[in-house]
């Protein structure tokens, strides 16, 4: 599967504007720690593109989210790393991340939605004004941003990468598509 293929079966498995855009601003920092990493940037874009394309189908049944994507991923043919991964970023099932690829997949899906709250704060409401010492200073406060859960951006860690450094990556590659995704 191509990115077009994926992003397509994405398209017809969510209808949620905000969702699609968070599914490609996932990919955008998993291809941008594939280049940091020497990894392969296909591969990872797939795992950030398809992460959450059952959500809307599991909003109801929290606890089968990820399960059924990873299920769904399978079925398209992508490789078991590429399903584990997407299967293990839910931490409700606590399935082991053991590879790169699927630390990486764990920790950047709540670094979007950081890099975006911050850029929704600012008067201008664009990425290229957020700057990593506007995250990090952000990141501290427990009321900004609640939904991203800083203990699993903080795994960053796991993977060999600071905290400053991998907000520093997430936003590299989220201005990268700011166009495309409304910021």
């Amino acid at each position: 599967m191509n990115r077009e293929e994926a992003l397509s079966f994405v398209r017809q498995k969510v209808s949620n504007r905000n969702l699609v855009n968070h599914m490609l601003a996932v990919e955008a920092i998993m291809r941008r720690l594939a280049r940091h990493f020497g990894e392969d940037e296909e591969r990872w874009g797939l795992a950030g593109l398809l992460h959450d394309v059952d959500y809307e189908m599991t909003k109801d049944n929290p606890d089968q989210h990820s399960l059924v994507s990873g299920q769904m991923v399978a079925e398209l043919g992508l490789d078991v790393e590429i399903v584990d991964a997407v299967k293990a970023h839910n931490e409700r099932h606590g399935l082991p991340r053991t590879t790169l690829i699927s630390k990486a997949l764990y920790a950047s899906d709540p670094l979007s939605g950081l890099i975006v709250a911050a850029a929704l704060i600012r008067p201008e409401k664009k990425l290229a004004l957020v700057d990593t010492k506007f995250v990090l200073n952000r990141f501290g406060e427990k009321s900004f941003a609640r939904g991203a859960n800083r203990e699993i951006i903080k795994s960053c860690s796991e993977f060999g990468l600071d905290l400053e450094q991998f907000i520093t990556l997430g936003i590299e590659a989220m201005q990268g598509i700011a166009a495309e995704i409304g910021l």
